[in-house]
């Protein structure tokens, strides 16, 4: 990947969207819900706080994280969907 994204932004690639309800039932592509978890791809060094100190991102390439359902902007990099995001639209670090 060729995007190395600025102050505290991250870019995560989001999760597949269920292919079939938990009964078996095939959704078709509208009725899928957009996912709210992904895989970090991409974190950039941190945010800079006024008096110049920079603050170290909590998550890492490599994280699975749960974000909000309208959170960040959806971009294509190297034809592949993304999206871009600041750490604070991060909800939480899932277990591995």
């Amino acid at each position: 990947m060729k995007i190395h994204p600025l102050a505290d932004r991250i870019v995560v690639k989001p999760a597949e969207a269920e292919e079939k309800t938990k009964g078996g039932l095939f959704l078709p592509d509208t009725a899928k819900e957009k996912p709210v978890w992904g895989e970090v791809i991409a974190a950039g060094p941190g945010k800079t706080t006024d008096d110049g100190k920079k603050l170290p991102m909590e998550v890492k390439v490599g994280d699975k994280v749960l974000y909000g359902k309208y959170s960040g902007t959806e971009v294509t990099v190297d034809g592949q969907e993304v999206l871009i995001m600041r750490e604070s639209d991060i909800f939480a670090v899932m277990p591995k």
